[in-house]
C-alpha cells in the first residue's frame, strides 16, 4: 500500500478526544504513516508535542495562530521557545497572517508573523503559514524568509502561487479540491509542480467528497491525495510516493 503523509491535522482539538485510538486504526488501514499535528496558541501546541510522544508517526507543530497573536505574552513564548527544542515538534506554526476575519488587529498580527519568523530561522525549523485576504503576506515572507515554508489549506490565486513558488515554498492542498464548486483550487494544481505539492486534511474541518458533512480525519486524506494525481494525470502510487517524499523532506521526517 502507498504511504501517506497528512501534513495538517488537529487531533489536539477536542473533537477527537472520544475515539482517538480509532481514528488513528483507520488512518493507519489507510496507509497514513505519520501525521502532523498542528497547533493554533500554547495549549493545543502543548498537546499536539503530548500525542507526538504518545503515539508512534505522530509528530507536532507549535505556533500561534493569527487569530490567537492578540493574547500571546513573553510568558506564551518562553512556552512555545520550550516547546520548539522538542526534536518532536518539527516546525513552526500555524502562523501568518488572516485578515478575512481579522480576529486580531492587523499591526499585531503582521508583529507576531515576524517574530515567529524570526524565531524559526533561529532554530532553523519550516513553517506553515495560515494565510487568509493577506496580499502582504508576500512582502512580510521576502524580508523574513525562513529556510523552508509551506501555505496550509491553499485558497490565493496563481499569482501568488508563482510568487510562493519563486521564494521556494510548497503549497498544501486539502479536501476542498474536492468539492464541485473548488475549481480555482483544482487550477491551482494543475499550475504547481508536483515535486512542491503536499496533501493534508486540516481535520476535523473540510471534509472531502464522498464524505462531505462528517468529522474530517486523517484516513481521508487519501481522497485528497487521489484526487491531485487525477489532475496531474498521474498514478495515485506516484502521486503518493512524490507528495510523501515532499513532506518527509520539509519536515524531516
Amino acid at each position: 500500500m502507498s504511504e501517506l503523509i497528512d501534513t495538517h491535522a488537529h487531533l489536539n482539538l477536542p473533537n477527537f478526544k472520544k475515539d482517538l485510538e480509532e481514528v488513528l486504526s483507520r488512518a493507519r488501514e489507510a496507509g497514513v504513516v505519520a501525521i502532523v499535528n498542528v497547533g493554533i496558541d500554547l495549549k493545543t501546541s502543548i498537546k499536539a508535542l503530548e500525542l507526538a510522544h504518545a503515539h508512534k508517526g505522530l509528530y507536532a507543530t507549535a505556533g500561534i495562530h493569527p487569530h490567537e497573536v492578540k493574547k500571546a505574552t513573553e510568558e506564551t513564548y518562553e512556552g512555545l521557545r520550550a516547546l520548539l527544542a522538542d526534536p518532536k515538534v518539527v516546525a513552526v506554526g500555524e502562523i501568518g497572517l488572516d485578515y478575512a476575519k481579522e480576529y486580531s488587529p492587523r499591526q499585531s498580527q503582521r508583529e507576531h508573523f515576524v517574530y515567529q519568523l524570526s524565531l524559526a530561522r533561529k532554530l532553523k525549523k519550516p513553517v506553515v503559514i495560515h494565510s487568509r485576504e493577506a496580499p502582504d503576506i508576500i512582502t512580510v515572507l521576502r524580508e523574513e524568509l525562513p529556510d523552508r515554508f509551506v501555505f496550509h489549506c491553499y485558497a490565493g490565486n496563481k499569482k501568488e502561487a508563482r510568487e510562493i513558488l519563486d521564494l521556494g515554498g510548497y503549497i498544501s492542498v486539502t479536501g476542498i479540491v474536492t468539492f464541485p464548486k473548488a475549481e480555482n483550487i483544482r487550477e491551482i494544481v494543475r499550475y504547481v509542480p508536483l515535486e512542491r505539492l503536499m496533501a493534508e486534511t486540516d481535520c476535523p474541518f473540510l471534509t472531502p467528497v464522498p464524505h462531505r458533512g462528517k468529522r474530517n480525519e486523517p484516513a481521508f486524506v487519501r481522497y485528497v491525495v487521489e484526487k491531485i494525481a487525477e489532475l496531474k494525470g498521474v498514478s495515485f502510487e506516484e502521486c503518493a510516493r512524490i507528495t510523501t517524499s515532499n513532506a518527509r523532506e520539509f519536515f524531516g521526517i
